[in-house]
């Protein structure tokens, strides 16, 4: 696996987008205060997927919030925004401040353990803002986090750090996807917000 310095001014990609990983930007006892609350305030619900047109649940479960009642549909099922709770609007005000961006909304994820991962996907969908960056939050459980360009051999691995702000920029999602690879290694939860800026 390759590994980054966290130096947010560094490109992750060789080309076709824009990739920043600033490390962490909690310190550990704001990362035990936002981990906990989140865990259990946040009404967290197993995520549903139409593939090949079978209704799929996973095991992962997500939540999803924003400025308003956005709904936003994905892998065939569509959610309605929350509104941010005190923690989540904190973490928003301090990820726009770091970014110098503004974003309206935010989809966590909760992966219980390792068996629980995100496969080959890109965050195109049309109610997103073409182009528009996507921050990524992580609390918790270390997890790798891969790139692959839709039509090139390349393929890049960054190690997100507990309580690490990952972002993605410009055409990152038109060239480019990612995921989450399964680890039996890994016991413990992650917790994963990727602020977003919807239409």
């Amino acid at each position: 696996m390759e590994l980054f310095p966290s130096d947010p001014s560094v490109n992750l990609l060789p080309l076709d987008g824009v990739v920043n990983y600033h490390g962490p930007i909690l310190d550990r006892l704001e990362i035990v205060r936002f981990y906990e609350t989140l865990f259990r305030q946040i009404p967290w619900k197993n995520d549903e997927a139409v593939i090949f047109g079978k209704r799929i649940v996973t095991a992962r479960k997500v939540a999803w919030y924003g400025d308003s009642d956005f709904s936003y549909t994905y892998s065939g099922t569509t959610k309605q925004a929350l509104a941010w709770t005190p923690a989540l609007a904190e973490l928003k005000g301090r990820i726009q401040g770091l970014t110098g961006t503004v974003f309206n909304s935010c989809l966590l994820n909760l992966y219980h353990h390792g068996d629980e991962g995100m496969s080959w996907h890109s965050d195109d969908e049309k109610s997103l803002v073409t182009n528009s960056s996507i921050a990524s939050l992580s609390l918790g459980a270390e997890r790798e986090f891969r790139f692959k360009h839709k039509r090139l051999d390349q393929k890049i691995s960054v190690l997100l750090e507990n309580g690490s702000l990952l972002v993605m920029k410009g055409s990152t999602q038109t060239h480019w996807l990612h995921s989450i690879p399964k680890s039996k290694k890994i016991t413990s939860p992650r917790i994963n917000l990727t602020f977003r800026s919807m239409l």
